[in-house]
């Protein structure tokens, strides 16, 4: 790993950060809710560390993919911390620890709250809250790529390490041009909700945080009772048709809308599943509510399971109603759902459509070579035979899904938490999906829970967002002795004198 190369880039991210802290100032300002200061503050520590690591260390254009890992990793941890310092300063938040678990689910889109009542957050706290759901849901990295093309070294392993799914579509033959594109279409549909959201009688702020939460499938929203606030239908038939696009792979949106090809949706068999799946679901809670009496009408009983099975399915975590409140059946289903996700390419987190369609058919594969052995199969997705290394891949996802999940259930339950509590959050937050059962439900928030709980979650958020193994793998050893030591920049003699001993 080329240390110094890494940790420049770093830098440079948390500048980039540092100038969206400063967007939130101009609602500070209309809302008068004296906020403006701690944002300026904190991107002002923002440009001095990240200042100080670009002057520190010197650039290297030779990333490969272990520096990718190591550049995602470690920029996510460090954004965290810098997004969670307008928490701290503003008072509002009892510990650091609170603070960075906010910020981290902020930016990787899982939508758990250590807050009550979010409306005692300053308007413009709260719209920082949507900011980093937006700036997480299609990456950080990605959004580096597409407006710094100085980040463009090893472009292609930076993409690898950050994007979600199996497998990457790349839309261009450069990295940053893919990036502008997955970049533009998040941008229009952020805008076109937005208005959508307006026309049913939304302001402007509420608007584009709903947005910014939507399109990222974050799920944050500036009222404790979430979209359920709003008592509106046509709200929430725009929120459902937008939490679904969320969840469907953006490049198959790219080659559909942009690209005039509206059938191309219909032929992607995952967006098949994955829109098959949703109606399946929809039918057996609306059965299920009906035959328990949980709501008053049909007509609520279906909007309330439509929404919250795309909520849940595309990892979002918005409410409109306290699922937990609902008969068994469904609560085991909506936690069936939290594991499946979103689409691969989406912003929803989860294990994606992609590998759930690719590990039925592997078993199906199985039993068949079981009754005929001589049997030669081949498994295909969109008539595409999957490599090998793809279906080896996949295979290695779910051991390591399987054994981080027991792993942080344990020492969450091993502070005191519930196991009903304890698993679904868990579940929740390696899912990036935000509520779960019991303790941490829908109605219910994380604040509760002890430091060490809380920590797990952290990281559970963070392995979710990533996909394990870009967090898995700096935690071997070995990724660590073959680490560089970090260059120091020289202004005692010339820059080219060092880089041409550092290739020496």
């Amino acid at each position: 790993m080329r240390t110094g190369g890494v940790l420049n880039i770093l830098g440079k991210l948390l500048i980039l950060l540092s100038l969206f802290l400063l967007t939130p100032i101009p609602f500070s300002i209309y809302f008068g809710d004296g906020m403006s200061r701690i944002f300026i503050f904190s991107a002002f520590l923002g440009f001095l560390v990240g200042g100080s690591l670009i002057i520190a260390f010197l650039p290297d254009k030779e990333l490969g993919y272990r520096d990718g890992f190591a550049v995602v990793v470690l920029s996510w941890l460090g954004l965290a911390f810098l997004g969670a310092l307008p928490y701290y300063f503003s008072g509002h938040m009892n510990s650091i620890v609170d603070c960075y678990f906010e910020s981290m689910s902020g930016f990787t889109t899982t939508g758990s709250t250590i807050l009550a009542q979010v409306e005692i957050l300053p308007k413009s706290l709260l719209f920082w809250r949507a900011v980093t759901h937006w700036l997480g849901g299609m990456g950080i990295i990605v959004l580096s790529l597409a407006v710094l093309p100085l980040l463009g070294v090893g472009g292609m392993q930076l993409f690898q390490a950050e994007m979600p799914g199996p497998t990457k579509d790349r839309l261009a033959p450069r990295m940053q041009d893919t990036a502008r594109i997955l970049w533009g279409v998040y941008v229009l549909f952020t805008l076109v909700e937005t208005f959508l959201l307006m026309l049913g009688g939304l302001d402007l702020y509420d608007a584009l945080c709903h947005a910014f939460a939507t399109l990222a499938t974050g799920g944050f929203s500036t009222h404790s009772a979430s979209v359920g606030y709003f008592n509106s239908t046509y709200v929430e038939v725009v929120v459902i048709l937008f939490m679904f696009i969320a969840g469907t792979n953006f490049s198959l949106h790219y080659q559909s809308v942009l690209n005039k090809r509206p059938s191309a949706y219909w032929r992607n068999e995952e967006f098949r599943y994955y829109s098959k799946l949703c109606c399946f679901a929809v039918g057996v809670i609306v059965i299920a509510n009906l035959f328990h009496h949980t709501c008053d009408s049909f007509g609520e009983t279906l909007r309330t399971a439509f929404f919250q099975v795309v909520s849940i399915i595309t990892t979002t975590g918005f409410g409109t109603a306290d699922f937990d409140q609902w008969p068994p059946v469904c609560k085991v289903l909506l936690v069936s759902l939290m594991f499946v996700g979103g689409c691969a390419g989406s912003t929803g987190g989860g294990i994606k459509v992609f590998r759930i369609i690719l590990f039925l058919k592997y078993s199906r594969l199985q039993l068949r070579h079981l009754v005929h052995t001589r049997a030669v199969g081949t498994i295909k997705i969109d008539n595409v035979k999957v490599p090998n290394e793809v279906k080896i891949g996949i295979l290695g996802f779910f051991s390591l899904y399987i054994a981080v999940l027991v792993t942080a259930t344990l020492i969450v339950t091993a502070t005191g938490v519930d196991i009903v509590t304890g698993t679904t959050s868990v579940i929740a937050t390696l899912n990036n999906i935000g509520p779960g059962l019991h303790l941490v439900g829908p109605a219910q928030n994380f604040g509760d829970l002890p430091g060490l709980a809380k920590c797990v979650l952290i990281f559970c958020m963070l392995a979710g967002r990533l996909e394990l193994y870009t967090v898995a793998v700096l935690m071997t050893p070995d990724f660590w002795k073959m680490a560089r030591k970090p260059v120091f920049r020289s202004y005692f003699y010339p820059v080219k004198k060092i880089e041409s001993k550092i290739h020496a």
